[in-house]
């Protein structure tokens, strides 16, 4: 009785840190641990918000994160469809020791032109990520930056902010995502 007790306890803790290992038995960083919470499949639904630049619309993101081999890249396929308009794409997101930063990399199969991929820094602090777009040129462009407000275990809202001076963001797009089991 006491080795079925043993052998379910190790067990139990083998699953329970089996997210925290990589391919090797290596642990991930304190910093790749951050994006773990992403892994899996996650259905979004939003809203486009009445802008002076845009139409409001619906949009729905399906979006799958794995692990690289390596355990160094998060990587994500996404395929979304805003107010009709399908797009495809590829993420990886990852910790790049040399700059002590967080990067998010999208490349796009359709939607969106193959030349130009979205490569952004993204700052995550506690629950919160937001990678940044555009930056913001006061009297000239507007500002733009995804928020992810992760709520462990299954669900994160996010927001598609624009700002005209870098400093003030008002949404322009809303939504919610929840994992799929």
């Amino acid at each position: 009785m006491k080795r079925k007790l043993l052998l379910s306890l190790i067990c139990s803790a083998a699953f329970a840190f089996a997210p925290m290992l990589a391919v090797g038995g290596q642990p991930l960083s304190p910093e790749l641990q951050k994006l773990d919470i992403s892994a899996g499949r996650w259905v979004f639904h939003g809203k486009t918000l009445k802008t002076k630049s845009g139409k409001p619309g619906s949009w729905t993101w399906n979006e799958d994160c794995r692990w690289s081999p390596n355990h160094l890249f998060l990587e994500c396929t996404f395929s979304n469809v805003w107010s009709g308009k399908a797009v495809e794409s590829l993420v990886v997101d990852t910790y790049n020791s040399a700059d002590h930063g967080y990067w998010h990399y999208e490349l796009y199969a359709t939607g969106e032109h193959g030349k130009n991929p979205f490569v952004s820094r993204m700052e995550i602090k506690g629950n919160t990520w937001i990678e940044y777009g555009q930056e913001a040129v006061p009297g000239k462009k507007p500002g733009t930056r995804i928020v992810y407000r992760w709520e462990p275990p299954n669900r994160v809202s996010v927001a598609i902010e624009s700002s005209k001076d870098g400093a003030h963001w008002t949404a322009v797009d809303q939504g919610e995502g929840i994992k799929q089991q």
